[in-house]
C-alpha cells in the first residue's frame, strides 16, 4: 500500500529541501524489517553501548546473551563492570571494550542502547539513566534500540523502589517518541528477581529488526514458568502444529508464512466461503486447511476433533479472526453487537476452552489478537472495544492457571496496519493515523506477524500475561 511520505523521505534531495524549508512536513524513516528465517547470531556484529552498575544480578546474563547473539559489547562503567563482560567476550570472539560517553571517537555510531536499572531503588538514584542516555542517545543509529532493564513495580514492598521502577516505563516511553524519526525504538524489559536467565530471547527480539513497529512496551518477563530444557534460536517451530484463526488475508496471512518459515506445520482456520483464499494460503506454506464459522456454537468441538484426528493435538493456538460492525451505540443494531462479540470473544474462551480440555499440549502458546481500541476505546466501536477489552481481561486471568502446565497466553494490540480494511479509511483519516505514532507510519501484516511469532517460541516461556501493543508508539491509548 501506497505511503506517500514515506516514499517522499527516501528521496535524500527532496528530504534535504523540506528540512531547509522548514516545511511542517512529517518525514517518516522507512523501517529496517527481516527477510530471511531466524538466525544463531542476530545481531551479527552490531555495536551496543552497555550501562548499570557491576554488582547487577542482571549483568552476567546480559554480558553473555549480547555477546552470543552476535555483537560487540562496549561497556560504560567501571573496571568491575568491564569484567563481567570480559569472560563472555573472549569465549565468543566479542571482546569488551570500554567506552567514555564524554570523550566519545568521532562520527561514533552505536545500533543500541542498553541501561541495566534494576539497581534504581530510589527516585533520586534515577538520574543514572539520564547519565547514561544523554551523552549517548544522539549516536544511536538509524533504525537504532534503546533498551532498559527494571524490575517489575508492583512486586516491589518499598514504595520508593517502585515509584523509581514506574519511572522508567514514562522514562522509555518518551524517549521512544524522541527517537521514533530516525526508525528507532525503545523498549523497557522488566524482570522479575530470579528470572534474568530468562531475558536472553527477549533481548535478541527488541534488539533485531524483527521488532521494528513495536516501541515505548513494557515487557513483564517472569520466573512463572518451568525452564525448557532447550532453547533453540533456529527453526524453533519444528515438530510444533500451530492453529491460525483468520489466516485468509492480512495479518493472518503473513503470520503463517513466519510461523511455517520457523519450521511450524499451521493450522489454516478461515469462513468456507473463504475456501479458495485460504487453501492457496495453506498450499503455499505446506499447511493444512481447516474451514469453520468460531462464531457457530458446534465450531470448537469441530476444531478439537480435527486437530486430534489430522495433528493429535496443537502447540500453539494464534486467535486472529476478528469482525468491525461499527456504528454509535444509539444506532447500533442488536444484531451488529452480538456479531462482534460472538467472534472477537465469545468464540476466542469458547474454542480456547474446548482446546484446553482435550487438544493443547503442555508447554503449548495462546496468542490473542486485542486492538487498541480496546485499551483506548474508539467512537463508533462500542462493540468492537468491548471485545478487545475483554480479550485483554481474559490473557492476565488465565495467565497463572495455564502456568502449571507450562502454557503462556499473551494478548498483542496492533495499531494502525496496513491492510484492505485501513485501506478503505478515507485518505484524510487515513494519514492522521499513519502520523500520530512515534515511528510517523503505518505498520506491516508482517509486524505483528513477527511478535506472534516470537511468542509461539519455546524461548518465550518467561512472558505471559502481558499485552504488548505493536502500534509505533501511538498516541492513543496508555
Amino acid at each position: 500500500m501506497s505511503d506517500f511520505l514515506l516514499e517522499l523521505g527516501q528521496n535524500p534531495t527532496a528530504r534535504k529541501a523540506i528540512k531547509q524549508l522548514g516545511l511542517p512536513i512529517p518525514m517518516p524513516e522507512k523501517l529496517k524489517r527481516c527477510k530471511t528465517p531466524w538466525q544463531e547470531r542476530p545481531l551479527q556484529d552490531y555495536d551496543i553501548a552497555l550501562g548499570g552498575p557491576a554488582n547487577s544480578a542482571v549483568l552476567p546474563f546480559l554480558a553473555k546473551s549480547i555477546v552470543v547473539a552476535g555483537a560487540n559489547p562496549m561497556v560504560v562503567g567501571d573496571d568491575k563492570a568491564l569484567a563481567v563482560y570480559a569472560g563472555p567476550g573472549e569465549a565468543y570472539g566479542r571482546p569488551a571494550t570500554k567506552l567514555d560517553p564524554e570523550n566519545l571517537p568521532e562520527r561514533f555510531r552505536t545500533h543500541a542502547l542498553v541501561f541495566d536499572g534494576t539497581e534504581i531503588k530510589d527516585t533520586s538514584s534515577l538520574k543514572e539513566a539520564y547519565d547514561f542516555f544523554h551523552p549517548l542517545i544522539r549516536s544511536l543509529r538509524k533504525g537504532g534500540r534503546g533498551i532498559v532493564i527494571g524490575r517489575p513495580p508492583l512486586m516491589q514492598k518499598n514504595a520508593e523502589f517502585a515509584a523509581a521502577q514506574s519511572a522508567l516505563d514514562g522514562f522509555v516511553r518518551s524517549m521512544a517518541k524522541e527517537i521514533g524519526k530516525k526508525g528507532a525504538t525503545a523498549q523497557l524489559l522488566y524482570v522479575e528477581k530470579g528470572a534474568e536467565a530468562r531475558m536472553e530471547p527477549a533481548l535478541r527480539f527488541t534488539l533485531s529488526p524483527r521488532s521494528a513497529f513495536m516501541t515505548g512496551q513494557p515487557l513483564q518477563i517472569r520466573k512463572t514458568l518451568k525452564e525448557p530444557s532447550s532453547v533453540p534460536f533456529v527453526r524453533p517451530l519444528a515438530g510444533k502444529v500451530a492453529l491460525l484463526t483468520g489466516a485468509a488475508r492480512g495479518i493472518g496471512k503473513a503470520t503463517v508464512r513466519l510461523l511455517a518459515a520457523e519450521g511450524a506445520h499451521v493450522v489454516c482456520l478461515d469462513r468456507p466461503q473463504d475456501d479458495q483464499l485460504v487453501s492457496q494460503v495453506a498450499r503455499d506454506i505446506g499447511g493444512s486447511v481447516l474451514l469453520a464459522d468460531i462464531s457457530d456454537p458446534d465450531a470448537a468441538q469441530k476444531i478439537v476433533s480435527e486437530l486430534k484426528a489430522r495433528h493429535g493435538g496443537v502447540d500453539i493456538i494464534v486467535h486472529n479472526a476478528g469482525v468491525t460492525r461499527d456504528k454509535t451505540l444509539a444506532r447500533m443494531k442488536p444484531q451488529y453487537w452480538e456479531q462482534t462479540l460472538d467472534i472477537n470473544l465469545v468464540a476466542v474462551t469458547r474454542i480456547t476452552r474446548a482446546l484446553l480440555e482435550d487438544g493443547l499440549r503442555d508447554n503449548g502458546r495462546i496468542i490473542c489478537l486485542s486492538s487498541v481500541a480496546g485499551i483506548a476505546g474508539n467512537m463508533g466501536q462500542t462493540n468492537y472495544a468491548a471485545s478487545k477489552a475483554g480479550l485483554i481481561g481474559y490473557v492476565k486471568q488465565m495467565a497463572e492457571p495455564l502456568a502449571k502446565r507450562g502454557i503462556t497466553i499473551n494478548a498483542i494490540a496492533p495499531g494502525f496496519i496496513e491492510t484492505r480494511m485501513t485501506a478503505a479509511i478515507p485518505i484524510a483519516i487515513r494519514e492522521g493515523g499513519r502520523r500520530l505514532s512515534a515511528l510517523g507510519q503505518g505498520g506491516a501484516p508482517q509486524d505483528i506477524g513477527e511478535v506472534i511469532t516470537f511468542l509461539s517460541t519455546p524461548g518465550a516461556y518467561g512472558m505471559t500475561g502481558n499485552l504488548i501493543r505493536v502500534c509505533g508508539g501511538a498516541l492513543i491509548g496508555a
